[in-house]
């Protein structure tokens, strides 16, 4: 059956720019990750497929050779992966490589140069967290619960059957690489007979499946210090995916979401809230108690003749900064608010109020100026 192409395969054009192109491999790597889809052989193969036209199509020197010769241009020497990229004997290597893709070199670094490859490490993972803003503002310690795995008991992470042990791969003599040439091309790519290990599990070992490791849950303990911003992330070293076959494990990375706050907004260290004041306070001043992000109570003086979105700025009752023993400020919005629900009486003093002219209100009037200058201009 012949290859799909590689740009059908990603369902993008030939003039495709590379952003392009990592936009659809994300989009279908995400989508079809056997992960996402246990059990489901045309996820699995769609994956694979998509893995192999991303991995020619991202080197514009390999991708120039497609152009000219097609799938010509890599089939010699063998199918699978042309330029092999880590992709083990089910055609992947977890999340690893699609984190990779998706925030750069944090999330990879697997890649080895040539020779035979070095014992698999684990990918990084990512746990996303919500926290609210007052533990975002004190911090906190939290247990969570992570799937994970350790290594195998019965084959001691070997993945081979006890009493057995890996032979040396016939295909590459141990190198775990194979070379292939076509013309003036030469490449080298990881043996696709041992997915670049060097030895071959010819009996492996029953409760892991030759993978030499097996699920299992753990709990982990995740500080979060004081002054966490919205996407900060913390990282556990050590943490993430369990290597193969003895191969050091990957890390485990928290991105931080911090929830909405009923009272308060942030902006970085400053904390803001809007406070609605009685008319009567804005125009002769006064006092009005505010909370504060810590749990206190604060009194703020209302100077007379507070107009609405006056912001009041309170020093030191901010949020906490990261890693300093310092706090924000916290400003005060003031809201005026008209009265409603006037008895007759106060309506009569609003009127009285009203009579003695506009010289309580030099804003208005200032506007109304500039009114009537606009249409005397007509």
């Amino acid at each position: 059956m012949s290859k799909r192409d590689y740009y059908d395969v990603l369902g993008v054009s030939k003039s495709a720019t590379e952003k392009e192109l990592k936009s659809a491999f994300r989009k279908l790597a995400m989508e079809h990750h056997p992960d996402r889809n246990p059990g489901d052989e045309v996820a699995e193969k769609t994956f694979k497929e998509v893995n192999e036209a991303y991995d020619a199509l991202k080197d514009p020197q390999k991708r120039a050779a497609y152009d000219q010769y097609g799938h010509a241009a890599f089939e010699q020497g063998g199918g699978g992966n042309p330029f092999g990229g880590g992709a083990g004997a089910a055609g992947f290597d977890g999340f690893g490589d699609i984190f990779e893709e998706m925030f750069g070199s944090a999330f990879g670094g697997r890649r080895g140069g040539g020779g035979r490859s070095q014992p698999g490490r684990g990918s990084d993972l990512q746990y996303n967290m919500s926290i609210s803003l007052d533990e975002a503002f004190e911090g906190k310690t939290t247990q969570i619960k992570v799937p994970s795995a350790e290594s195998c008991s019965t084959c001691s992470g070997s993945g081979a059957k006890p009493g057995t042990s890996p032979t040396t791969c016939g295909t590459c003599g141990g190198r775990g690489r194979v070379r292939t040439q076509n013309g003036i091309f030469a490449m080298e790519r990881a043996c696709p007979t041992c997915s670049g290990q060097g030895q071959v599990i010819s009996d492996p070992c029953r409760p892991c499946g030759g993978a030499g490791k097996v699920a299992k849950d753990k709990q982990l303990s995740v500080n979060i210090p004081a002054g966490v911003e919205d996407g900060t992330r913390i990282r556990l070293s050590g943490e993430g995916e369990l290597g193969q076959r003895g191969g050091p494990s990957g890390d485990l990375y928290i991105f931080l979401t911090i929830k909405d706050h009923d009272l308060f907004e942030r902006e970085a260290q400053h904390l803001f809230i809007s406070m609605p004041i009685a008319v009567t306070t804005a125009a002769l001043g006064g006092e009005i108690e505010v909370p504060s992000i810590d749990g206190a109570r604060v009194r703020v003086k209302i100077p007379a003749g507070a107009q609405s979105g006056q912001q009041l700025r309170l020093r030191g009752k901010g949020m906490s900064i990261y890693r300093r023993q310092e706090r924000g400020d916290l400003y005060v919005r003031v809201d005026v608010e008209t009265p409603t629900n006037l008895s007759k009486r106060q309506r009569e003093l609003l009127e009285e109020f009203e009579k003695e002219g506009n010289a309580h209100s030099p804003l208005a009037a200032k506007f109304l100026n500039k009114v009537k200058g606009f249409f005397s201009a007509e």
